[in-house]
């Protein structure tokens, strides 16, 4: 059986652009770091759904599907648990004075988060940031 849990997916954006972000609505890219913070409880957890991410999708269906087909993936990070802790890590990013929240409502339609997404200008604050989220570890080979 797959683990489930908390993953942050790090996308790279190389230029600004203005795309749509399904319902959402028009969302401008700035070149820098994307951070996007989302849970994986249901069957093939974290990998299934890193593994998503990583692949541009030809049928978005979640809010990082469009972003992610304008940007790079770069780098992915989970905790494998039970207990889903996105909104908690989306708050601990939200008080970051290294993070912005670029898009209000982005993978947060599910709860009362404000958003999951956070903007970054360097790959150095984006490791800053997310050594403050306790046990989570970088993901390598799944891509």
């Amino acid at each position: 059986m797959s683990k489930t849990g908390t993953y942050i997916v790090v996308l790279k954006s190389e230029c600004a652009k203005t795309i749509g972000i399904g319902r959402l609505g028009p969302f401008r890219i700035k070149r820098g770091y994307y951070v996007y913070v989302g849970s994986a409880m249901g069957p093939g957890g974290v990998a299934s759904r890193l593994k998503h991410h990583c692949k541009i999708s030809n049928r978005p269906h979640w809010h990082l599907d469009y972003l992610r087909a304008e940007t790079r993936f770069y780098a992915a990070y989970a905790l494998h648990s039970a207990d889903r802790r996105e909104c908690d890590w989306a708050m601990l990013l939200s008080k970051s004075e290294l993070a912005d929240a670029p898009m209000q409502g982005f993978g947060s339609s599910d709860c009362r988060c404000d958003t999951h997404l956070f903007y970054f200008s360097s790959a150095r604050d984006v490791v800053t940031a997310i050594q403050t989220l306790n046990g989570v570890q970088k993901i390598e080979g799944l891509f």
